[in-house]
């Protein structure tokens, strides 16, 4: 708004989905910027971080990504990611048939064993 242009790639629609049409309305109409704590409590971010904290935080998490079954973190990104661009209703059919896509996946079966087991799963991607 201050350089005379709206937000773009984008910027009103995502913000306006992420964050509620109101916030949306208050940081494209306005132009001002917030602060790393603001951005935390609309929901804009998931965390603050030190510097140096940062990088520690971010292993940590890819850490817990990547110790799931990785054909049931690509669906459930891609039910996030596709299902945000398309009515409630579809997104809740794609999620379904994600869901039932993974449930005939052998990590499937290994991660249920492993529970029963009480152990560590060991997921193969397939």
């Amino acid at each position: 708004m201050k350089l005379g242009l709206i937000p773009g790639y984008g910027g009103t629609q995502r913000l306006a989905r992420l964050c509620g049409k109101g916030i949306a309305h208050e940081l494209c109409l306005t132009g001002e910027m917030i602060s790393a704590e603001e951005a935390l409590r609309i929901g804009l971010v998931n965390h603050v971080y030190e510097p140096a904290e940062l990088l520690p935080a971010a292993e940590a998490l890819a850490k817990k990504i990547i110790a799931n079954a990785p054909l049931a973190v690509r669906y459930a990104m891609e039910a996030i990611e596709r299902g945000l661009e398309m009515p409630q209703a579809e997104a809740l059919q794609l999620e379904a048939a994600l869901f039932g896509i993974s449930t005939a996946t052998q990590d499937f079966r290994e991660g249920t064993q492993a529970f029963l087991e009480k152990r560590p799963a060991k997921f193969q991607g397939k």
